[in-house]
């Protein structure tokens, strides 16, 4: 399976691009429109996230620049009914980390905004993905980056049964409050905000 083309960017279009490897092979990806709108000019490199679906009749590269991107493409096509294109639309008309809140957060009147998405279709994302985006909604979250132990505190919580949303916020609301705290200080203080 190919996961990642590093090379030289040929061609772009609104939803595909070609990359051209130092070892002389093109590969022609689909992408998202957020991708589009984030890629190099012309013959500069350009390193891409890749999803490679291999069909009856088809072999198809989804390229992504983030992991986020690729991960909610992948988990989006294990919804049923959802097929490449219509992961694709959903990716384009709502960032990753946008569409993973709508999909947690329930918000159908996001997710039917999307062309080719309607209310069965949403309600069904929503019940097909709950729970699935949660470790993707904590990385999304932008807590993890700035404070060691806050992801794993924010796991912590959601083992012990708390939605992912309340544990985030919770967890964001003691480290507001100041002072550098590892992973157990801020479970503790969370449970205690919770409470």
């Amino acid at each position: 399976m190919i996961s990642r083309i590093h090379g030289t960017l040929l061609a772009r279009e609104m939803d595909r691009v070609e990359v051209m490897t130092p070892g002389g092979v093109g590969y022609e990806l689909f992408i998202p429109l957020p991708v589009f709108e984030r890629l190099p000019r012309l013959g500069e490199p350009v390193e891409m996230r890749v999803y490679h679906l291999v069909r009856e009749d088809a072999v198809l590269l989804f390229g992504f620049l983030e992991e986020t991107e690729r991960t909610v493409f992948a988990r989006l096509l294990g919804a049923s009914g959802v097929g490449p294109r219509l992961a694709l639309a959903l990716l384009s008309a709502l960032p990753a980390e946008r569409l993973v809140r709508a999909i947690r957060d329930r918000d159908t009147a996001a997710l039917t905004a999307v062309s080719g998405v309607g209310r069965k279709t949403a309600e069904r994302l929503i019940l097909d993905l709950s729970g699935k985006l949660d470790d993707i909604a904590i990385r999304a979250a932008g807590v993890g980056a700035q404070e060691p132990g806050v992801e794993e505190a924010v796991r912590a919580l959601t083992v012990l049964g708390f939605p992912a949303p309340t544990a985030e916020d919770a967890v964001r609301a003691v480290l507001q409050e100041g002072g550098s705290r590892n992973a157990q200080e801020l479970i503790r203080a969370a449970l205690a905000r919770m409470r």
